[in-house]
């Protein structure tokens, strides 16, 4: 069975591409150099060739009325003596006869005016430069010289070798680097996929940032910006599921006692209205999981919380009517004041019922059972500068101001009697939806120095009162 390999690497893709790219111009260099040297070679071959012929033509005279080479065999073998190549030579007429030299020459092409040429010939099965020499005298006539090239590619061939072995070494010596820097340069990724592979679940930290290039460091700096941002979801889902259970823990407390208060008699009229005490409070109980559930959302598509003109009177007066026989049993004095005037602020109905159902439990549950006397807690709607201003205060004895802050953060609560108001989740989630209903919230002390008293500022663009 044959295991499928994956990819390459990112050093073998980089390696590839950059050696390819070195070894095309390498190449590119190589055949430039190879056809400068051969042009070099061929002009310094053939102007010692050239030389030769004039040589021999200077010495052409005539003679008894007609042309004839004026140098013995023996000159003739010193002129064109090589000791690695056959040189030959003829002398020839206008006319083309052969005046002197080498009948295994065939005749040169006949130059009707002075000059020369050059050309490539092949005589008995080897290769030769042949040139040709035009003379104009008291008679014209012309010299040949054709030297064998065994020498010429020789020459050409050390050449190559000398000048593309050096360059290959070189290659070979630059490949071996970049493997070797290339790999110390994605080192880090290496690591970082190592530190991001052993990671934890549920564990945020930031990765390690080491990184000799920008791109490294952008890309650990980009997973550090994603694991930022999945802790933020990660910490929105506990909060969710805190809220989520916060919230429902009242209304399923209040149908828990409906349901002992009704198995506690037997006449059919109280469990009728237990039973309708229990509908309402899960239908209450429905509509906060449901528009927690539509927070959780909009929160997620980042979407503003759609506000809607809301009666905070009549708000007002329902939840203290909710609170009424807890607190009558608690023996506090729970009223409402200035819900006799109708106050419309935008907002939400359901996010309006869960603070007030979390300050009157905050207050219920640690502010009044210490106060001195006789507990009072106080709903309050106010008019102040073209402002409503809703507000629930006690009258125990408070908390400090520099624990104020401390207050707000969930669970944190108050310790025992004496501790004062707690914050714990409630006061979290006041701060949370009066943040989404754009209403600025205060916490501190009464008008008169005591208790406590978290006030929720209504009013401001899109709100109005009525």
């Amino acid at each position: 069975m044959r295991l499928r390999r994956g990819p390459p690497s990112l050093r073998e893709n980089v390696l590839r591409h950059v050696l390819l790219w070195l070894g095309a111009v390498w190449l590119l260099g190589s055949v430039v150099a190879v056809g400068v040297g051969q042009w070099f070679t061929r002009q310094a071959f053939d102007r010692a060739l050239l030389d030769d012929a004039y040589l021999l033509a200077s010495k052409v005279q005539v003679q008894d009325q007609r042309l004839a080479l004026q140098l013995t065999p023996r000159e003739v073998e010193d002129v064109l003596f090589d000791q690695n190549e056959t040189v030959l030579f003829t002398v020839r007429g206008a006319d083309g006869v052969l005046l002197a030299g080498d009948a295994a020459l065939p005749g040169a092409p006949r130059l009707v005016a002075p000059g020369h040429r050059f050309q490539d010939a092949d005589l008995g099965g080897r290769r030769f430069r042949v040139v040709t020499l035009a003379v104009a005298g008291p008679s014209m006539f012309s010299v040949s010289v054709a030297q064998s090239t065994s020498e010429r590619s020789r020459l050409l061939r050390e050449l190559l070798a000398f000048s593309l072995a050096p360059q290959v070494l070189l290659l070979l010596v630059l490949a071996w680097r970049l493997h070797r820097s290339i790999a110390q340069d994605i080192a880090p990724l290496s690591k970082l996929r190592t530190a991001v592979e052993e990671r934890r679940a549920g564990d945020f930290t930031p990765v390690p940032v080491q990184a000799d290039s920008a791109e490294a460091h952008d890309l650990a700096e980009s997973i550090n910006l994603l694991l930022a941002r999945l802790e933020e979801s990660a910490r929105g889902q506990r909060e969710f599921t805190g809220n989520v259970a916060h919230e429902l823990r009242t209304p399923l407390a209040g149908i828990r006692a409906q349901a002992e208060y009704g198995l506690r008699h037997r006449d059919p009229e109280v469990w009728r209205e237990q039973l309708q005490g229990i509908a309402a409070s899960e239908s209450r109980a429905s509509q906060v999981l449901d528009k927690l559930l539509a927070l959780a959302l909009a929160y997620e598509a980042g979407t503003a919380l759609q506000l809607v003109p809301v009666r905070l009177d009549e708000a007002v007066q329902q939840a203290v009517m909710r609170f009424l026989p807890r607190a009558d049993k608690q023996g506090v004095d729970l009223g409402a004041e200035g819900v006799d005037t109708p106050a419309t602020v935008q907002a939400d109905m359901t996010l309006i019922e869960s603070i007030l159902d979390n300050l009157l439990e905050n207050a219920l549950r640690h502010g009044a059972v210490t106060a001195e006397g006789r507990p009072v807690v106080t709903v309050a709607v106010q008019q102040e500068g073209g402002r409503t201003v809703l507000s629930v205060q006690d009258n125990g004895p408070g908390i400090p101001a520099e624990r104020q802050p401390e207050m707000l953060k969930r669970g944190v609560r108050g310790v025992g009697p004496g501790s004062g108001t707690g914050g714990g989740v409630g006061l979290a989630l006041v701060t949370f939806y009066a943040q989404l209903l754009q209403a600025p919230v205060t916490f501190g002390s009464g008008p008169d120095g005591r208790g406590w008293r978290c006030a929720i500022v209504f009013g401001g663009r899109g709100e109005g009162t009525g």
